[in-house]
């Protein structure tokens, strides 16, 4: 019987056993799916707060709640360490280790490399290896596929190389991991074939596609397109302000048409681990070839400006109520990358909180989800949203949409809010709009 038939069988009979390197938002909940099917799993972070977490099952992710995971670390489904040399004795692995950006808007693709490294170290034979972290095409094959065989194994027959890109999206309950397609792209066929077995049985629609730089490249398509869509809808406002035009009332007449428009509407930039870094991979690949990739940098640029252009809104507002944003009272509502999660990563209300700083402001801020913000040198902690804290700030602004706000209360009690959601209802003075 071959590698790949021996592999092949376990996979079959849920007897494999899978490591997972990198247990944050895509790790963990990946474990938790696979270990929901019988299989076991190993868990690997260097972070020691997390292997004692998850070992006495606690989950610091908000979408694995503790009622599931704590039965399947009971029963011994799912174990995690910070040891590598543990990976010899798994069967496949998953790298899901995060891929940064440098100041300079360069990969930062350290961390898979020191996976790589390590898997290689402690013998990648028999093994099927995906890498899921969102990377420029080229990296699993540039990157990863000299390290494993680097030893003599040949790719296709004593190891398993793929890339399969992350879907997930924080906080989202009508997609998970078995619902949402996932692509898969294999360095051979038999790479592909061994993929597909084993993410077949917790995704209910694999997609292969022919190459694994084809599926780095759909991961790059899907937040690009995105980025690019966002962008051009936050020139949108920009312009509908100039034009005394309700950008809202704009965005939501032209959704009305049943074809060739997709919904996209504006905000105070974007945040979160995808949107505004991936596109940059792309980005950095191209330049490497001599090209510009100048719907990107564009989109990145109108991106980028819109804390600045909230800011403007602001002191605007204020200045209407003769007050200067120096001194003034200003609290924050909602400080996370998207609603209902607390995910701060990349966030516009980081920015925002700087220019207000650098302005002179006063600054607080409230997020039933964020309780210390502590992050590019801030820090604050979130404080108790009342009617005082309301009325005693000079202006109030809307940066995250969290479903848990009242927005007619708070709408109630602020003097001036400035609307970067749409999400208070009304057209009184108070409420200001992008």
């Amino acid at each position: 019987m071959t590698l790949k038939e021996q592999l092949l069988a376990k996979i079959a009979s849920h007897e494999a056993v899978i490591g997972i390197v990198g247990m944050g938002y895509v790790g963990l909940p990946l474990a938790v799916a696979l270990a929901q099917k019988g299989f076991h799993v190993l868990g690997i972070d260097v972070d020691e707060n997390k292997v004692s977490a998850l070992n006495s099952g606690s989950s610091y992710i908000e979408d694995v709640a503790d009622g599931v995971l704590r039965p399947l670390i009971k029963q011994g489904l799912i174990r995690a360490s910070n040891d590598y040399a543990e990976l010899a004795d798994v069967d496949a692995i998953s790298i899901c280790v995060p891929t940064p950006l440098r100041k300079t808007k360069d990969p930062d693709i350290s961390y898979i490399i020191y996976a790589a490294d390590h898997i290689a170290k402690h013998g990648g034979t028999g093994k099927l290896i995906v890498l899921e972290s969102t990377t420029y095409p080229g990296t699993t094959e540039e990157i990863i596929l000299p390290r494993l065989s680097s030893n003599g194994d040949v790719v296709g027959e004593d190891f398993f190389l793929a890339f399969s890109p992350e879907r997930i999206d924080p906080g989202r309950t009508d997609y998970n991991v078995w619902t949402t397609p996932k692509v898969i792209g294999g360095v051979t066929p038999s790479c592909l074939e061994v993929s597909l077995a084993l993410y077949g049985t917790i995704v209910k629609e694999p997609i292969p596609v022919s190459s694994t730089g084809a599926a780095e490249m759909v991961k790059l398509l899907e937040n690009t397109f995105r980025a690019v869509n966002i962008g051009l809808v936050n020139e949108v406002a920009v312009m509908c302000n100039k034009l005394g035009l309700n950008v809202w009332e704009i965005v939501d007449a032209a959704a009305t048409k049943p074809y060739g428009f997709m919904k996209f509407t504006p905000g105070p930039g974007v945040g979160g681990h995808c949107i505004p870094l991936d596109p940059h991979y792309l980005s950095w690949k191209l330049k490497t070839l001599n090209y510009n990739a100048r719907f990107i940098e564009l989109a990145s640029e109108i991106n980028a400006d819109m804390p600045a252009y909230v800011v403007q809104k602001a002191a605007s507002a204020l200045n209407e109520d003769k007050k200067a944003v120096n001194g003034s009272n200003i609290l924050i509502l909602g400080v996370a990358y998207k609603p209902n999660v607390g995910d701060v990563r990349e966030s516009p209300a980081l920015d925002v909180i700087h220019l207000l700083q650098q302005q002179g402001a006063n600054i607080s801020y409230h997020d039933p989800y964020v309780a210390d913000l502590r992050a590019e040198g801030l820090e604050y902690v979130s404080v108790e949203l009342t009617e005082s804290t309301l009325r005693t700030a000079d202006c109030v602004i809307v940066i995250t949409n969290h479903t848990v706000y009242d927005w007619a209360w708070v709408a109630e009690h602020a003097g001036l809010i400035v609307d970067t959601r749409n999400t208070v209802g009304g057209e009184n003075g108070r409420v200001v709009r992008l």
